[in-house]
């Protein structure tokens, strides 16, 4: 009975590796034959929603459709970008199940995905069955439906150069999901041969690690995405590798989990049959002792992999470089089982009571699955080909131990093998401590009988050894491991240690962003990536141009004059994918110019380092990089004048610029004024070196003037010395001499901009080229291809080519354009960290008080100084009445409040009522700090500005004249009565009636700098000048604004005006592709009744009438219900968020109003009139809507407006504030768009968002200036305009002031924080440090609330303590711009 039992154990096991892993044959079927739908071939495709015959629980959630991606992903909803997913960390913030999680393409023919819904009885039952065979206790599931999807064959994405061949490497696995109503079910199966790739490299791989392993598991997507539930199954490579050996199942490569339920279901639930490894690998695996009684994730475990070349993954060279030890072949156990015993179906014996999933006698179960750590080695369970013989060197278990009477232990196997190099393995771990010896194979091939007992090992004595952390391939860092020496095998003295030579895992940071690492026996080396070039410590994109900075100083003798220059500027710019080279340095003297222009080796060194490269040649920058030392000794003839010239590399700036310092001494021939200098093409020989090149060589030049063309020349030396990695030299051996090419050679040097400059083209191969015979060259080779300057050029067969833009720009390769990977969102750059675009790539930069960390994306915080403002340790006057001001170290200043007046140490309170600081019409009230203002009866206003109740309105320079006049008449030396046009406006010149004196004011009645004129005098122009050439128009500047706004590619559903030749408006405006056109007056406003449906545009002309049309959909109100509740624009409407307490009630959320053609940016809400205010940036309007039900939109700014962002309302002075950052302007208005003023409209580059604090009349805005950004505060009447912040912050986007705390808030796009401060810039508090991309920000009692635009939704965060409370996303995923808290009544408040 125990020896059957045996045979139908060894029949299942028999698939753990090699022949007897699941065949390809026992994946489900799947194909076209089965009705299953393609995935179109590509990189990252994803099919069309599959409604499902029924809900599919997952976690304790329905799902009613699903997705199949390329990248091994199944998901309820459409994937994001590729780089959002893939290349992060799991689990995804989006419902996933995810198989083989991994960049896959199938492009190019590289395999084929199916998926398909399939309730047939043969698939669910075999469904069924993989099912009960990790989970015994569900033998009564049986599925009603299943989904199965197939990645058949497929390749990873990967980035082919010119110099290596596309992977053959291809993957097959299935992902199975059997569900009823109740439960759910997924079956992951990966056959024999199924996974030769483990991982794949993120396409922005801005880090040395080489790939990243595929993500094996299930994701629910909540928005806190670490906090939400998931269950992973694969961390490292190695577990990757374990997949289609290992199972939870009981059957290799076929993992079973239970993914959803009717019941409470918290995670995913993985199978547990199987789950520990055979017994022969835990005899042999390495372990700690403390590790031993942990129990371990089979998929962390190392097993051998039957498809892997060991000796190529641990040596990385040929499999004959390493001696093997003799080994010998097994007989094959006898079959015991009729049928296949390759058939999946044949191994699973359901017709018996079963408890572990393995198909075992019952009377050998217990034993065989027998836990206990003196269990001996059964490798034989894996059923391999080899077997381990007797070695000299090794004492191996006894062959006839046996057992005490009693003891239950299974019978001892023969040790099997899979590979030499695992036999080489088992000898490497092996421990001498163990003293007896499995038995021989029997002569027939069969097991041992039951009298044969395995030896017994007392406990304790079994110390399990471990391989060394470095020692590949069993390596979990993902880094490549290489071995220079041909080792041969000796297990006396093997040894693989990195304790005494620099490794990659400490000093990774050497090499560069754009390289990976490598460590070899000796050190590391760093290599370039794919589609960059370079030595590894500095990489640059192949085919880009590259820039170069620096200063040259010299002490020269031209001639018999001695001139001398210190640190001028040299500046070169180099196309890489011609070779050709320009340099220039500027402000040199002119006698030094004209004598340095024969030496054409300054700027010659620039040619060799870029070079064009001939196949199997390298430049100077691919050998050398960018640090190095250039030195040049060159003799001039006839004169013997000698120069050396010595130029130092200094590497890559943060630009990717490379820095370079130049020193010229000694004497050469001077060139007359009148000489033309021509500098004969050349080709010299360089010669290589360990980490040196030289090269000697003669030149000609002649100079050429009206009466003199004479030949002179030169003898150059040249030694370039650099630091090279020894470690792999033999991997990448560099030609000992190559010829470097140079033609089309220009000296020049411009006399008014002092501007020496030099240009060469040049080319690098070999030395034996016969330039006389005829050859053709591939265009990229020669450099007469059509490639963009910023483009690669990929030679193919003969003169085919074609252009591949190179990393950092987008386009066709004829014509590349630079990627902002900051506003695309995928650069590498940490949350904390604030992404800077640079032309071609980008850089990190990190806010103060933390410095870049070793990856060049992240930030570390760096110990603080002393600051006694923040400790308390300042010597300044209370709080409550002055501010201190840190400036580094233990520095710091005092400064009093506005509404105080002092030193900063000590403050007293000003009396703004005696400074005349409310209007003549009104009683001022001081208090300690402030004031307030309030009109006398009789008038009305706001105290600061007030007019009589009975008068007309009146602009304020009639008001001004009106109260000068009724102070009766001119006193000399008294008030200034101002002059007003006809209009009520501010005449531009003003004259006191009085003294004479005249001045020019601007358009707010403020006296211009400089233009007072004293009695008598001329009186000063304040006409405006005529301007030199055709300023914007208006619609110029709209359109210019609104293609800003949509990051210059608009879509086709976005309006973009449309401008004559004159920058006029064209009469018929459309809007996109939408179909609805309109016509405009001179002004670009809609002329009423015009619009159009689409497919009927109206004639325009001014002689032709408007047709008649129907009318448009009115916008009216879908009035919202009672309570507090949140709006929020979304481009072409306004949507309606209810707050339950501070909960988001998503299921009531709804559009309160659509406004087509419309793009509302700000938004806000005047609480005592009950009435909605948002601005247009499509329209150039501002706008308002009541509440009530059926109410229109009304238009109250239509004019001098381009780009009006932010709003905000001031309902205690029934005033709005908005910003315009077209126009860069801050402007205010009554709220039916009355006295529009001005409040400031310098020192402004991009004003966002703005808020008021209506209580106590300050304003506040955030300028979103890459260069200085800044949060600015000021008075509502724009007095006392002062920086409030404007350290430690990026994009301020979002800006709100809260009633509830009295602080003023802001949500920063560039540092990802929520930070608040309170209302003088003190006390400032970070809220939440984990931001995607935020755009707008209000709060509301304990809660903020923003929009964000990486989710594109509206996102809930605690006030307190920062957490994440809750995320609504709209069912229609565009940016969600302003946002606003609508509340049932006014906050308190008095003025």
């Amino acid at each position: 009975m125990a020896r059957t039992g045996l045979l139908c154990l060894g029949a299942l096991l028999a698939m753990g590796g090699g022949a007897g892993a699941l065949p390809r044959s026992q994946l489900l079927p799947f194909g076209a034959g089965r009705g299953d739908r393609a995935l179109p071939d590509g990189d990252d495709e994803s099919s069309e929603a599959l409604s499902l015959a029924g809900p599919l629980p997952f976690y304790e959630t329905r799902l009613g459709q699903l997705y199949v991606g390329t990248n091994g992903i199944i998901s309820t909803q459409d994937f994001p970008r590729e780089t959002q997913y893939v290349d992060d960390d799991f689990p995804t913030d989006f419902p996933a199940i995810a198989p083989f999680l991994a960049d896959i393409d199938t492009g190019g023919g590289r395999g084929k995905i199916y998926y398909r819904q399939d309730d047939s009885r043969e698939v669910l039952d075999r469904a069924a069955r993989l099912i009960w065979a990790g989970f015994p206790d569900a033998a009564g599931f049986v599925p009603h439906r299943a989904f199965v999807a197939t990645w058949e064959d497929v390749g990873a994405y990967e980035e082919v150069t010119r110099n290596s061949e596309p992977s053959e490497q291809r993957n097959t696995f299935q992902a199975v999901l059997a569900y009823t109503d109740s439960d759910a079910y997924a079956v992951f199966l990966y056959p024999d041969d199924g996974l030769q790739f483990f991982g794949t490299r993120p396409k922005e791989s801005y880090n040395v690690n080489l790939e990243l392993p595929a993500r094996v598991g299930f994701s629910r997507g909540d928005f806190q995405r670490r906090e939400g539930p998931y269950y992973s199954a694969t961390s490292s490579e190695q577990s990757v590798k374990n997949l289609y050996q290992t199972s939870n199942s009981g059957i290799p490569g076929v993992w079973v989990f239970h993914i959803g339920s009717s019941s409470q279901l918290k995670n995913i639930v993985p199978a547990t049959v199987g789950q520990r490894p055979s017994a022969s690998f835990e005899g042999r695996l390495s372990r700690t002792p403390e590790s031993a009684a942990v129990d371990q994730n089979v998929l962390e475990v190392e097993y051998p992999d039957s498809n892997l070349d060991y000796a190529e993954s641990f040596y990385n060279g040929n499999e004959d470089d390493f001696e093997y030890s003799p080994v010998e072949p097994t007989e094959p156990a006898p079959e015991t089982r009729s049928g296949d015993p390759s058939n999946l179906d044949d191994r699973l014996d359901f017709h018996e009571p079963r408890h572990s999933g393995a198909i075992l006698d019952s009377d050998l179960e217990a034993a065989l699955l027998d836990p206990s750590p003196s269990r001996p080695p059964l490798y034989s369970e894996l059923d391999s080909d080899l077997v381990f013989p007797e070695l000299p060197f090794l004492e191996l278990p006894s062959p006839a131990s046996s057992v005490s009477e009693g003891n239950d232990r299974t019978p001892s196997l023969p040790l099997v093998y899979e590979s030499p190099i695992e036999a080489v393995t088992a000898v490497l771990l092996y421990h001498p401590d163990l003293q007896e010896t499995p038995s021989p194979p029997e002569e027939d091939g069969g097991v041992p009988s039951e009298t044969e007992a395995l030896p017994v090992y007392p406990d304790g004595e079994v110390i399990l050894e471990s391989f060394p952390d470095n020692a590949p391939p069993f390596n979990h860092r993902r880094r490549v491991v290489g071995v220079d020496e041909d080792i041969g095998f000796n297990p006396d003295v093997f040894t693989y240690s990195a304790a005494n030579v620099e490794t990659c895992e400490r000093h990774h940071g050497h090499c560069s962003q754009h390289a990976f690492c490598t460590d070899y026996s000796t050190g590391f080396c760093c290599h370039c990536q794919a589609k960059f070039y370079g030595n590894g410590r500095h990489c640059l994109p192949e085919g880009a141009a590259h820039r170069l900075n620096g200063k040259v100083s010299g002490n020269l003798l031209a001639g018999q004059t001695p001139v001398r220059f210190s640190d001028i500027d040299m500046n070169a710019y180099i196309v890489g994918n011609d070779g050709r080279a320009y340099t220039a340095i500027s402000h040199i003297p002119q006698l030094a110019a004209r004598a340095l222009m024969p030496l054409a080796a300054i700027g010659g060194l620039f040619g060799w380092l870029f070079a064009l490269e001939k196949p199997g040649y390298e430049n100077g920058f691919s050998i050398a990089g960018a640090q190095f030392t250039h030195n040049v000794e060159a003799t001039f003839y006839p004169g013997e004048e000698k120069v050396s010239v010595q130029q130092t590399a200094e590497g890559l700036d943060a630009e990717n610029h490379l820095s370079i310092k130049t020193d010229i001494q000694g004497r050469v021939p001077s060139v007359p004024e009148d000489s033309t200098v021509h500098i004969m093409p050349y080709k010299e020989i360089y010669h290589y070196s360990d980490s040196v090149v030289t090269s000697t060589s003669y030149r000609e030049y002649s100079l050429t003037s009206r009466s003199l063309n004479q030949t002179f020349s030169y003898r150059l030396v040249q030694n370039i010395t650099y630091q090279s990695c020894p470690h792999g030299r033999h991997r990448w051996v560099v030609p000992a001499a190559q010829q470097l090419t140079v033609d089309r050679i220009f000296a020049l040097y411009n006399e008014e901009e002092r501007v020496l400059r030099y240009a060469v083209t040049n080319q690098i191969g070999s030395l034996t080229q016969d330039d006389s015979a005829p050859t053709t060259l591939n265009p990229c080779y020669d450099g007469t291809h059509s490639c963009d300057t910023t483009a690669r050029c990929q030679a193919g067969s003969g003169l085919d080519y074609t252009c591949e833009c190179t990393a950092g720009y987008w386009g066709d390769g004829k014509e590349c354009t630079d990627i902002n990977e900051c506003a695309e969102g995928i650069s590498r750059c940490s949350r904390e960290s604030v992404c800077v675009n640079t032309v071609g790539s980008y850089r990190c930069e990190c806010p103060s008080g933390f410095q870049l960390a070793a990856d060049r994306a992240s930030c570390l915080a760096v110990a603080p100084p002393s600051d006694p403002c923040a400790e308390g340790t300042h010597t300044c006057a209370p709080v409550d009445r002055a501010r201190c001001v840190h400036h580094g170290g233990g520095s710091f200043s005092c400064m009093c409040l506005p509404g105080y007046a002092g030193d900063g140490h000590n403050c007293t309170d000003v009396d703004e009522c005696a400074e005349g600081r409310c209007h003549p019409a009104a009683d001022c009230f001081n208090s300690p700090g402030s004031f307030s203002c309030r009109c006398r009866d009789g008038y009305e206003g706001d105290g600061f500005r007030c007019s009589p109740v009975t008068t007309q309105r009146l602009t304020r320079c009639e008001h001004e004249r009106l109260y000068a006049n009724q102070q009766g008449s001119p006193i000399p030396g008294g008030p200034h009565v101002p002059q007003c046009d006809s209009q009520g406006n501010y005449r531009p010149l003003q004259c006191h009636g009085s003294t004479g004196e005249c001045w020019c004011v601007d358009g707010d009645g403020r006296e211009v700098a400089g233009s007072r004129r004293p009695p008598g005098a001329s009186p000063p122009p304040c006409g405006a000048p005529e301007p030199t050439q055709r300023p914007q128009t208006m619609c110029e500047r709209w359109r210019q604004s609104l293609l800003e706004h949509y990051g210059g590619s608009p879509r086709d559903d976005q309006y973009v005006p449309q401008c004559d030749a004159l920058g006029n408006f064209s009469p018929l405006q459309c809007h996109g592709n939408s179909g609805y056109c309109w016509c405009v007056d001179q002004k670009g406003h809609e002329v009423q009744g015009t619009r159009s449906e689409p497919g009927v545009p109206p004639p325009c002309l001014p002689s032709v009438a408007p047709p008649t049309v129907r009318p448009s959909p009115r916008p009216d109100v879908v009035p919202p219900s009672a309570g507090t509740f949140l709006l929020y624009a979304q481009g072409q409407q306004i949507g309606y968020l209810p707050l339950n307490g501070t909960r988001l009630n998503k299921e009531a959320a709804k559009t309160l109003l659509s406004l087509h053609g419309s793009i509302v940016v700000g938004i806000d809400f005047d609480c005592r009139e009950k009435m909605l205010y948002w601005t247009d940036v499509a329209g150039r309007t501002i706008s308002r809507a009541s509440l009530e039900p059926g109410a229109e939109p009304e238009t109250v700014i239509n004019t001098g407006l381009i780009s009006p962002e932010g709003l905000t309302i001031d309902h205690l002075r029934q005033t709005m504030f908005w910003t315009d950052s077209g126009l860069d302007k801050i402007e205010s208005a009554r709220l039916d768009g009355s006295e529009r003023r001005v409040l400031f409209a310098t020192d402004l580059v991009n004003p966002r968002a703005i808020t008021v604090d209506p209580i106590r009349g300050n304003l506040y805005w955030t300028d979103w200036n890459r260069e200085a950004p800044k949060i600015e505060t000021s008075t509502v009447t724009g007095e006392h305009r002062r920086i409030l912040v404007n350290k430690d912050i990026g994009l301020p986007n979002g800006l709100t002031f809260d009633p509830f705390s009295k602080r003023i808030c802001w949500a920063d796009a560039g540092t990802k924080k929520l930070e608040c401060a309170l209302p003088d810039g003190t006390g400032r508090r970070t809220i939440q440090s984990n931001l995607n991309y935020p755009f707008s920000l209000v709060g509301y009692a304990d809660h903020f609330y923003h929009t964000d635009w990486r989710r594109d939704g509206v996102i809930a965060v605690n006030k307190d303590n920062g957490a994440f409370t809750g995320e609504y996303l709209p069912e229609q995923r565009t940016h969600l711009y302003g946002i606003t808290a609508v509340h049932p009544y006014c906050p308190g408040g008095r003025k």
